[in-house]
């Protein structure tokens, strides 16, 4: 299966400006996601997609390939991920490169696990489902069979649309949140706009490694986690 490695990085940060070019420990946000890549050696192509120069040579300086600058459109906040995903193979099967999947790995979800990307490609290859995302256990107490969501009088009903609810936690069914490490796809799926096409797998992440960076708060907990995990990635 010839997968293409996405590694998106725009230079726009509010929530923590200068993101993927900043520091974390001893080198740059986006180079973790890219170091990992290489190492995984599961991939034909690992590219850096970005409308930052900065960004541009970071990624070819820790061995990414950047073979376009993102157009501006692409860039701003309103951007989804799915455009930009979409940009990049349709820009390199203008250059007639194609490719069975791509796997997308956000830079703000740098720490994964020695291993971990290659067993996910692993399990997607065998599990004969559209895509693969990597995600992490729900907490019981978050259980959406255990949400409640208020409607438009202001009262509150179960988020699952059931009349009665589960009253042990044995009972409860197990429910997963997305880590945001991994997404894996078909092409096919890419190009209906989709991530997760009609049958979706999932791998579980190891959760002493999450962090999602999106404030400053996250960056400081990314701060504290990487000298302690660093043996692991």
């Amino acid at each position: 299966m010839k997968i293409l490695a996405i590694i998106p990085a725009r230079g726009g940060s509010k929530g923590v400006p200068g993101k993927n070019t900043k520091l974390l420990g001893e080198k740059p946000l986006i180079a973790y996601s890219i170091e990992q890549a290489i190492a995984s050696q599961s991939f034909t192509k690992i590219i850096v997609s970005t409308d930052d120069e900065v960004i541009a040579q970071i990624g070819l300086d820790y061995g990414a390939e950047v073979p376009f600058i993102r157009p501006s459109e692409l860039a701003n906040d309103g951007a989804s991920s799915i455009a930009v995903v979409q940009h990049a193979v349709a820009f390199l099967e203008s250059e007639n490169e194609f490719y069975d999947a791509i796997c997308l790995l956000q830079p703000t979800s740098p720490f994964r696990e020695k291993g971990f990307i290659s067993k996910a490609i692993a399990k997607f290859s065998t599990a004969n489902s559209d895509a693969l995302v990597s995600v992490l256990p729900v907490p019981h107490e978050y259980n959406p069979h255990w949400v409640f969501e208020a409607d438009d009088n202001g009262s509150l009903q179960i988020a699952t649309g059931e009349k009665e609810i589960i009253k042990r936690r044995q009972e409860l069914p197990q429910a997963f949140f997305r880590d945001g490490a991994i997404y894996l796809t078909k092409i096919e799926s890419i190009k209906n706009g989709t991530f997760y096409g009609e049958k979706l797998s999932y791998i579980e992440n190891n959760p002493s490694l999450y962090v999602n960076i999106d404030t400053m708060e996250d960056w400081v907990q990314a701060e504290q986690i990487v000298p302690t995990i660093l043996s692991l990635i």
